[in-house]
């Protein structure tokens, strides 16, 4: 049976090419939803159009000229954009992430926060009574764990998913109540490219179970109540939230578990990293 707060809705997934962005329109598609996909990957985004039955709308969703591009698309394809999925997200993170350039900063604050920042301000308002037709509608953030606590050797990555929940909390906060529902979704590792790019980092990422992104897409269904409640963290490792209740009950006992943690890393680094030494020079 279809979710009733999805059937028949207008819905748009940014970074729908694959991983998370494909399995949420795959699953909104499955619950009644009338689908547009995005994904700066044409081809990738019209082969999953094809296959789910949405409509294909390529570009750059982050810009304000790609957002205002997409939704335009959007809205001649479903006629109202109703569900909102903010899901495409970019890693640059380098060996030294404090040594990250000023471009990679910038590339990523671009992605991970802006896009969100520009398709809300052009949202919401058309959701808003006064401003828009007082509809109300569903704004959902993929964000990551690494936005409730942090992600080690990543500073740009931990950084941007901070800001890109602190962009959703404080869009709840203003519009929560004016029938604009706000969701951030903040998952640990999840089996995608970005989780098999991660090098040594990804049996940490891994620790607590590497979700297939249809898991991912599951646990956000899962989470919308037939009557439109939902909790804004929506957490598919639900073992996050103790993680994060420590984090805030003691800081410093916390960020001292996390410096036994990267030491942990940086010791399982060096060996990779001797390792690879090794079978080079006995070749």
């Amino acid at each position: 049976m279809a979710h009733p707060q999805l059937d028949g809705r207008g819905a748009v997934v940014t970074g729908a090419g694959g991983g998370i962005g494909e399995a949420l329109a795959r699953r909104l598609v499955e619950e009644g939803a009338r689908v547009v996909v995005n994904d700066v990957d044409a081809d990738a985004v019209r082969r999953v159009a094809d296959d789910i039955g949405a409509t294909a709308v390529p570009g750059d969703a982050a810009s304000t000229a790609g957002v205002e591009a997409l939704l335009d698309a959007a809205t001649e394809a479903l006629g109202r954009i109703d569900v909102y999925c903010a899901n495409a997200g970019i890693d640059r993170t380098i060996a030294d992430s404090l040594q990250a350039s000023d471009e990679v900063w910038e590339q990523m604050l671009h992605v991970n926060v802006m896009g969100h920042v520009r398709a809300a301000r052009a949202l919401v308002p058309r959701w808003l009574p006064g401003t828009g037709d007082g509809g109300g509608g569903r704004f959902v953030v993929t964000a990551s764990a690494a936005g409730l606590l942090t992600m080690i050797g990543a500073a740009p990555y931990s950084t941007t998913k901070h800001a890109a929940v602190g962009f959703a909390e404080w869009l709840s906060v203003t519009y929560g109540d004016r029938g604009v529902d706000v969701q951030a979704i903040c998952p640990q590792g999840v089996q995608t490219a970005m989780l098999e790019q991660a090098g040594p980092l990804k049996d940490l990422l891994s620790h607590d179970e590497a979700l297939a992104p249809a898991d991912v897409a599951a646990a956000w269904v899962d989470s919308i109540a037939d009557d439109g409640s939902s909790p804004f963290l929506v957490l598919p490792h639900p073992e996050v939230g103790p993680y994060y209740a420590a984090r805030a009950a003691d800081t410093d006992r916390w960020l001292g578990g996390m410096r036994r943690l990267r030491a942990k890393v940086d010791r399982f680094i060096d060996q990779s990293d001797q390792s690879d030494q090794s079978d080079q020079s006995d070749r």
